[in-house]
């Protein structure tokens, strides 16, 4: 997700869904048949082992939050077949362009949620995830909006329990602001310690990064970005 599809903030949820343009006939059936597929049901108690959510067999889980188009999401998954992914997206024509490509290329290890990635991190077993990803959140630039950003004392709280001790949290933005808010955050939270020696570790871009639509967009428009590795305890 990204600062041009901007959530409906619903009561308690930092996402909501909103539509941008109409969908086509053929994106509003894999709506209707494949993602019932591949959505989480959190009416359900999450398995302690998550490896079990998945087709394919896996041996460890992460998560992307605010995938958006799933550029990244959908490259890392083929990358590591042996890794189970989560993703959430709240923006409906972001997950239609995911069902769209795994409807090309099937990806039994990746599981989808289209609504509050508060409450799949909620529902997750105490250290069940071997990282978390948040790519170009919407950066929410008015200071009254501040407190509608993903990166939160709260949910850091919510990463550091769901993550195992090791696991890597990684945050990439094109907004200055948010990156350094980014850091004052975690880095006075007592879970997370920052990984990086020297400026490489952070204007380079992680290692097999695909790049997405929305980095190439900013990058045309002269910004630049910060890819943040945090560890956790």
């Amino acid at each position: 997700m990204n600062e041009d599809n901007h959530p409906v903030r619903a009561a308690g949820n930092f996402f909501g869904r909103r539509h941008g343009k109409p969908l086509r006939q053929h994106q509003s059936d894999l709506f209707a048949h494949l993602l019932p597929r591949l959505r989480l049901d959190l009416d359900v108690p999450a398995p302690q082992d998550l490896t079990q959510l998945f087709e394919a067999p896996v041996d460890n889980v992460r998560m992307e939050i605010g995938f958006g188009g799933g550029e990244h999401l959908f490259y890392e998954s083929g990358r590591y077949p042996q890794t189970g992914f989560i993703g959430v997206e709240p923006f409906i024509n972001g997950m239609a362009k995911m069902l769209a490509a795994i409807d090309q290329e099937a990806r039994p290890n990746l599981r989808l949620y289209d609504e509050d990635a508060t409450a799949v991190l909620d529902w997750l077993p105490d250290a069940s995830l071997s990282g978390i990803d948040l790519f170009y959140p919407d950066p929410w630039h008015k200071r009254r909006h501040w407190k509608r950003r993903f990166v939160s004392d709260a949910n850091l709280d919510r990463f550091a329990r769901v993550l195992k001790p090791g696991a890597k949290f990684r945050f990439a933005s094109d907004i200055e602001h948010y990156v350094n808010w980014t850091l004052q955050h975690c880095r006075r939270h007592a879970e997370f310690e920052w990984q990086a020696e020297g400026p490489s570790d952070w204007n380079e871009p992680y290692e097999g990064w695909p790049g997405t639509r929305y980095e190439a967009k900013a990058f045309r428009e002269g910004r630049k970005a910060a890819y943040l590795t945090f560890i956790r305890r």
